[in-house]
């Protein structure tokens, strides 16, 4: 009686066992690839004018896809001027949820942009005209990491009449530019900063000059307004080289679009910006690399520019020193004369790209740039200056 007592709660068990299991197959959801996303029409599509300037938001709604089962969705939105998408720009935004309400000003400044590369001038603004959108979801895990085989893009949906402003901030003369190359291992962490020539900028014809020495080998430098790969460095296509550079011959493109030279060494790099309309244009000259002596330290007091015999020595490698002749006369510093050197910029006196190193300002080369007067520093007979301008540092020994 025992035994079948015990085996009859054994074959309880283990059908109980087997409806779990059942059960939690009968539970378990299954992904299913979605084959439609619908982006629903706008109730104003055809009907009213959408003013972008006094907005903020253009609202957009879409169904989520059938994943099977709910699932944590991410909705991104592309906007166009053509039907066709064609010309299709990505939107910043993203959104967790089936209410897409986009920013009105990020949807005005990729309208203007668009419009621009289609060949429209700043002077044809406003305009209106016809917006197409649609949507891409993407289901994520919980860690918001997309799962790319879930993507599936909607149906185009379109504003016939919106009304836009040119909405871009003007453009102005860059404020930094900053040059890497093979001098330093294409690193924008060890970027060399180009010096503003004093009074060289000019607002209203949105001009300035800056200038720097830099070692260009056959990889060659690229210059930018950040210290970033952010698609606005330019090399060789990117600039004019003048043609009054003292060392034309030298620079060409690298195989791969660099501002290069057949001709490795050092150069005296002035670069004149200049906004011309929504572009900056950039004209280069590549010049002998020469830094000047200047004042009572070159044995007189005529304070001429290019003191023959004054100009220091020039290293054949990128991390070489340049070095100064001899002071012939000693200099107090402080209130007094003191150490004075440049380099020429054309068309500019010497002291507005002078700079300095030694004294209170250490080994730290320090450019006037824009700023006032630099403090002397003090020198005696037989001294020389020491420059380094990749790791722009110096000394006085």
């Amino acid at each position: 009686m025992k035994n079948i007592i015990k085996s009859t709660l054994l074959l309880l068990c283990a059908i109980g066992l087997f409806t779990a299991c059942d059960d939690d197959l009968d539970h378990n959801p299954t992904l299913v690839k979605p084959t439609q996303f619908v982006l629903n029409t706008p109730a104003i599509s055809t009907t009213g004018v959408v003013d972008l300037a006094n907005s903020d938001s253009v609202n957009l709604t879409c169904s989520q896809p059938d994943y099977g089962f709910p699932a944590s969705t991410k909705y991104t939105v592309q906007i166009a001027t053509k039907a066709d998408m064609s010309d299709a720009a990505d939107l910043s935004q993203s959104f967790t949820s089936t209410h897409l309400n986009l920013d009105a000003a990020e949807v005005a400044a990729t309208l203007t942009n668009l419009e621009l590369a289609a060949g429209h001038t700043e002077a044809e603004f406003p305009l209106t005209v016809p917006v197409y959108f649609r949507a891409k979801a993407v289901m994520t895990k919980a860690d918001g990491t997309e799962i790319d085989t879930t993507a599936i893009t909607s149906n185009v949906v379109s504003l016939q009449k919106v009304f836009l402003r040119f909405s871009l901030p003007a453009v102005t003369c860059p404020e930094n530019l900053y040059i890497t190359g093979g001098f330093n291992g294409w690193s924008w962490d060890t970027a060399l900063q180009m010096v503003e020539v004093y009074g060289s900028r000019d607002n209203a014809n949105s001009t300035a000059v800056f200038w720097h020495m830099v070692y260009i080998d056959g990889s060659g430098i690229k210059f930018n307004t950040a210290k970033a790969w952010d698609g606005n460095e330019r090399g060789y296509a990117g600039i004019t080289v003048d043609p009054a550079s003292e060392k034309l011959s030298e620079i060409e493109a690298s195989s791969d679009g660099n501002i290069a030279s057949n001709k490795p060494g050092w150069y005296l790099m002035v670069v004149r910006a200049q906004v011309n309309g929504r572009n900056i244009d950039y004209t280069v000259t590549f010049n002998e690399p020469n830094v000047w002596l200047m004042g009572p330290v070159v044995g007189n007091s005529d304070w001429k520019e290019l003191e023959p015999g004054m100009s220091f020595t020039v290293p054949s490698t990128a991390d070489g020193q340049f070095v100064s002749p001899e002071f012939k006369a000693a200099v107090p510093g402080g209130d007094g004369d003191g150490i004075r050197f440049y380099v020429k910029i054309p068309g500019y006196d010497w002291w507005k790209a002078e700079m300095i190193v030694g004294g209170d300002f250490g080994k730290t080369i320090t450019y006037r740039g824009n700023g006032g007067d630099q403090a002397r520093v003090a020198g005696n007979v037989g001294q020389r200056v020491y420059l380094n301008f990749t790791s722009e540092t110096g000394e006085v020994k």
